[in-house]
């Protein structure tokens, strides 16, 4: 899947993006003062198998050759799909990365049939939960996480 605008193309995870997927989730949580958890290691150290071999996908957001921003979507039990490691490299911001990565998340579970998107954050992230907001996401109850740090609940019905 390719999607062009200007100079910023979204397109799916290839294994020349590994570092690359690594690297930009590694310096969101680092810069929000989070810790690197276990499952973290397991999505950015093993993206095929802890992403697309269990039905998910991965876009990135290429401007030329680089890298400058992801995001997951991630296969749930119950058909949908968590949208998961956004990040935006910080010299590519304001170019509306953010809402076309969602867009190309919610094209690929629509195309899936899926019910809906979720998507667990920390209530400091107050730019991506703004975000999700204006895509339509709205809050959930407390969910079962394996991440210490998710404070916020949310999904979008398809």
């Amino acid at each position: 899947m390719s999607n062009t605008d200007g100079a910023v193309a979204i397109v799916s995870w290839e294994a020349r993006h590994a570092a690359a997927w690594r690297s930009l989730n590694e310096d969101w949580l680092s810069a929000g003062g989070y810790a690197l958890e276990p499952k973290d290691q397991q999505v950015l150290g093993d993206p095929r198998g802890a992403v697309l071999d269990k039905g998910g996908v991965i876009f990135i957001a290429e401007r030329g050759d680089e890298a400058v921003g992801c995001c997951s979507l991630m296969a749930m039990a119950d058909g949908g799909y968590e949208v998961g490691k956004m990040a935006v490299l910080e010299a590519a911001r304001g170019l509306n990365l953010g809402w076309r990565l969602l867009e190309a998340c919610e094209a690929a579970a629509r195309g899936q049939g899926a019910p809906r998107l979720y998507l667990e954050t920390n209530a400091a992230q107050t730019h991506a939960i703004a975000l999700y907001r204006r895509f339509g996401f709205i809050d959930l109850p407390p969910q079962p996480t394996p991440y210490a740090r998710c404070n916020v609940w949310m999904e979008k019905r398809l």
